[in-house]
């Protein structure tokens, strides 16, 4: 499957840049017909510091006192911390806090008791790697909001195009970048009722052949 996978650039820098691998896939929420394979962004200081610049310029008006980083951002949420504090804009010369949650069985976010005081009454960034369907970005809303933390907004590298209510969504590359890209749920999926075999697991990590 990899002989076809394609690459996919930031509109506004191409060092950013995602590996695009069609075929049939199986997430934890649905099944996809392409593999948005983030490695290089997420592992090379490069890639993730251009990242990082993209973002800080896209929430340069959101104040910011803490990134929550999803999916194994967390070089990424380094490096924009960084950019905000040394860049022109609402959160210059600010320290900004950047922590990765954890999640129970059932998706609900939790935070350890010394973790808590950098959500509590604090405005919160949400870092993710994707976010297709919306369902792991309103989980961690919903956590940051139990723990009495204002979720200000929600970055992604890759994602589908949806709004959440009061929380502005910025993302580098788009689900329509990506044409015929599509989502089905686990009994709806028309590869499956084809008998086509799924190609691989994918989830943050990256995906595990079949």
């Amino acid at each position: 499957m990899e002989n076809k996978a394609f690459e996919l650039f930031a509109k506004r820098n191409n060092k950013v840049r995602i590996r695009v691998i069609p075929g049939h896939f199986v997430t934890q929420h649905s099944h996809v017909n392409y593999c948005i394979d983030l490695t290089r962004v997420k592992s090379e200081a490069v890639l993730a510091r251009a990242a990082a610049k993209l973002f800080a310029e896209s929430f340069s008006d959101v104040a910011v006192d803490t990134i929550i980083t999803l999916e194994r951002m967390k070089m990424i949420g380094a490096f924009l911390a960084e950019e905000f504090a040394n860049s022109p804009g609402i959160n210059m010369n600010q320290e900004i806090a950047v922590i990765t949650p954890e999640f129970t069985a059932d998706e609900k976010l939790i935070l350890r008791d010394n973790l808590v005081p950098y959500v509590k009454h604090r405005r919160v960034l949400i870092l993710a790697a994707t976010a297709t369907t919306g369902i792991t970005a309103m989980d961690a809303i919903r956590g940051i909001r139990y723990y009495d933390g204002d979720p200000v907004g929600l970055a992604t590298v890759f994602s589908g195009d949806f709004e959440i209510p009061g929380v502005p969504v910025r993302r580098l590359i788009g689900i329509d970048d990506i044409a015929a890209y599509a989502s089905y749920r686990p009994g709806e999926c028309p590869l499956c009722a084809k008998g086509i075999k799924i190609d691989a697991l994918i989830n943050s990590y990256g995906y595990s052949k079949i």
